[in-house]
């Protein structure tokens, strides 16, 4: 067969690491091939090689059966090869037909043929169901619109070979079917797509074929069928077993009561624009509350009101029904409500301190830490090397700097030093965010075992899996509001429509009303 692309023996060093090593890749023409593998694992670092970003040490490529050296996205582009990366790459004062235009050569010289390009965009955006309007400017498109612009560019520059890096990350699930219909009709016309993503479910139910990588080396391909299963997926990425079903990890029978009341709160963000919009919430010792969204809704603004990094403008937070608003944020560590910060290593760690200072960081003027005026730090090392062994924390040593840590590492010494003081509110924000399978097998865990103690959690998430695996009840946020409340059991699909501006349609299902007499 004349595979589409053909990798053989890539490697590729940054210093003495090495991301890829002697990895070969084969890609069907007409198909949609899924890339899988832990962070770190070399995927992205393989198809950057392949789209011209980074020159390998070793190894060739080979597209439709010939040899080529692919040394610039240019390059990649003139060959056919098309990359929809994770952060998208458009200028948002410009209109779609002005982005897809940058870089694309005019064929009246000096001239732009703008209404041509634009009746061309359109009749791509039709054939591929892409729904946009090449008139309009990105700053007025969702993330999931943004994300077809940057599609429609690649296939209206020629590609026939799309690598798409987590493409589905940022959408809620009836923008994800969407992108599915789009991935389809360009497999029906030809075209082979490469998805990178760690999502099982999705991967699963869209691709034709598997490739995963491990340690920067290649495990192996399935072609998708009822005879490959999760289970052994994740076995070829992490190497065993990884637990999926937490729907029976001691979950308690009913919630205790309220710990945390939010009324009516609002409350703006840095830029000074209201973020949040009337926000009520409840939550009841032993439960966790997910909160779902696609990120921007004010999901950040309302864990800062909560934990004292942002003042609330209107409204009251009850905490063991007493007012807390606008406090001091070490008034509400003393109250002993712990937070998960969603962006870890600007908020959540120090990155140049060492593993045991991050641990006390909160409180190292609490009197078991001090000896007389200074710090003791017998105690300190005694304590850093209990909570990393109870946490698994992969270190040298006590004394490493947090930052040569791996992402998931880093993440385990936040929940220890968060956790370590019994708290008796949890705030999650996004915790398992850039982790891997194994990393987020662990961190979930812990934030279970926290509720089953009797802890109310708030967990903050745009991963639906995540909110659907670990809840009791769904909140879900649009636009700095609480769209609707949902019971354990809810589905994607209710969910999603909830994520969405619900107001100019009618809700499909009635739970959220139902559910609402609890907020």
């Amino acid at each position: 067969m004349e595979y589409a692309v053909e990798l053989r023996g890539i490697t590729k060093r940054f210093g003495s690491n090495v991301a890829n090593k002697q990895v070969d890749l084969k890609i069907k023409p007409g198909s949609i091939h899924g890339l899988l593998g832990e962070n770190g694992a070399g995927k992205s670092t393989l198809m950057n090689v392949l789209y011209g970003l980074y020159k390998p040490e070793e190894g060739e490529i080979y597209l439709r059966g010939e040899r080529h050296v692919i040394d610039s996205p240019l390059k990649a582009m003139e060959l056919g090869i098309g990359m929809v990366h994770q952060h998208f790459m458009l200028a948002r004062p410009l209109t779609v037909a002005e982005n897809i235009m940058v870089g694309t050569k005019s064929k009246r010289g000096p001239l732009l043929d703008t209404r041509r390009v634009m009746h061309e965009i359109q009749e791509v955006s039709e054939r591929y169901h892409l729904d946009v309007d090449p008139a309009i400017k990105i700053e007025a498109l969702s993330v999931g619109q943004q994300q077809r612009v940057e599609i429609l560019s690649a296939i209206y520059q020629g590609a026939d070979i799309l690598i798409l890096d987590e493409p589905t990350a940022v959408l809620t699930p009836q923008e994800v079917q969407e992108l599915f219909v789009i991935l389809r009709k360009m497999r029906e016309d030809g075209k082979s797509v490469i998805l990178i993503t760690h999502k099982l479910d999705e991967i699963m139910e869209i691709v034709d074929e598997i490739s995963v990588l491990r340690d920067g080396e290649y495990v192996g391909s399935r072609v998708m069928g009822p005879d490959v299963t999760k289970d052994e997926l994740t076995q070829m990425m992490v190497g065993r077993e990884v637990l999926f079903d937490f729907s029976d990890a001691g979950t308690l029978t009913e919630p205790g009561k309220v710990k945390v009341a939010l009324r009516d709160v609002h409350a703006k963000n840095t830029r000074g624009v209201e973020a949040l919009r009337g926000i009520s919430l409840e939550l009841h010792e032993g439960e966790i509350l997910g909160l779902a969204g696609v990120d921007g809704n004010g999901q950040k603004e309302l864990a800062e009101v909560l934990t004292g990094l942002a003042k609330v403008s209107e409204g009251e937070i009850l905490y063991n029904e007493k007012p807390i608003q606008n406090r001091r944020p070490i008034d509400y560590i003393n109250d002993k409500i712990a937070h998960v910060p969603e962006d870890r290593q600007t908020t959540g760690i120090a990155m140049n301190f060492s593993i045991k200072n991050n641990l006390i960081i909160k409180n190292h003027g609490a009197k078991r830490f001090k000896k007389g005026p200074v710090i003791n730090y017998d105690v300190v090392n005694a304590y850093a090397e209990e909570l990393m062994e109870q946490y698994h924390v992969k270190a040298t040593g006590r004394n490493e700097i947090i930052k040569n840590l791996s992402g998931g590492n880093q993440q385990k010494i936040v929940l220890a030093r968060e956790l370590a003081d019994e708290p008796e509110f949890l705030i999650a924000s996004h915790p398992t965010r850039g982790l891997d399978i194994g990393a987020s097998e662990y961190v979930r865990g812990q934030i279970l075992a926290q509720r089953n103690k009797g802890v109310a959690v708030l967990l903050i998430s745009a991963d639906l899996e995540e909110i659907l695996q670990l809840s009791d009840r769904i909140a879900v946020i649009y636009d700095g509001r609480i769209t609707g409340i949902l019971p354990r059991g809810a589905s994607a699909e209710e969910i999603g429509y909830l994520m969405l501006d619900n107001q100019k349609k009618e809700a499909p299902h009635g739970n959220q009303e139902k559910e609402k007499s609890r907020v």
